[in-house]
């Protein structure tokens, strides 16, 4: 599967706003945002009124930037939503919202999505005492998430853990026992995100 290899701030200076993708750097003076409010490239500093179908694309980028999907995997993901029942635009942000990977940052035992994915892929964590190695995998009402006790002496988690980011109502972290639970069904006005993911769908059913 092809990925993306490039700059991440250069993602976060095309959609104008942080994307918090790279980390405790978003949090310093040295974000690429702060430091060039404008879009990458020799246009970037070009200001042209956005057209209707523009303006859909740039929200189903953020979106797909924000969780890190490539762009089959965020089709993919919108035609599951799409032949659910309910609202699609809600039914696309709670499967996004509900993968391994985005669980693992929102509780804390990473810096970025990008870094918890990392993690799930090198079998750091475990999902309901069985190993997890699928970012992609959707975690479910009283799923338990917990670093193996191989792994809780990583740099790279114990730093991430004592940033102690503000926890989702939705989730609990033990931050002593290395675990997290889902304690409460996940609902659309808990992710915190601005976006808004009706413009994505507006893009698809064009």
């Amino acid at each position: 599967m092809a990925r993306y290899c490039g700059s991440v701030c250069k993602l976060c200076r095309r959609e104008k706003e942080k994307l918090y993708l790279k980390g405790s750097r978003c949090y310093t003076e040295k974000c690429a945002v702060q430091r060039r409010e404008y879009p990458p490239g020799q246009h970037g500093l070009i200001r042209s009124r956005p057209s209707e179908y523009a303006t859909q694309l740039r929200e189903k980028q953020k979106i797909k930037r924000i969780y890190g999907l490539q762009e089959r995997q965020f089709r993919n993901t919108f035609m599951k939503a799409e032949s659910q029942a309910g609202i699609t635009g809600e039914n696309l942000i709670l499967a996004l919202e509900s993968r391994l990977d985005n669980v693992v940052y929102r509780m804390g035992f990473s810096e970025s999505r990008r870094q918890s994915r990392m993690f799930v892929r090198q079998e750091h964590f475990m999902l309901n005492g069985k190993k997890a190695t699928l970012p992609s995998q959707r975690v479910r009402l009283n799923d338990v998430i917990e670093i193996k006790v191989s792994s809780r002496q990583m740099p790279a988690i114990l730093s991430a853990l004592d940033r102690r980011r503000p926890i989702p109502d939705w989730l609990e972290v033990d931050r002593a026992n290395f675990k997290g639970i889902v304690r409460l069904p996940l609902t659309r006005d808990q992710v915190t995100e601005e976006f808004n993911e009706q413009l994505a769908v507006n893009l698809y059913s064009r």
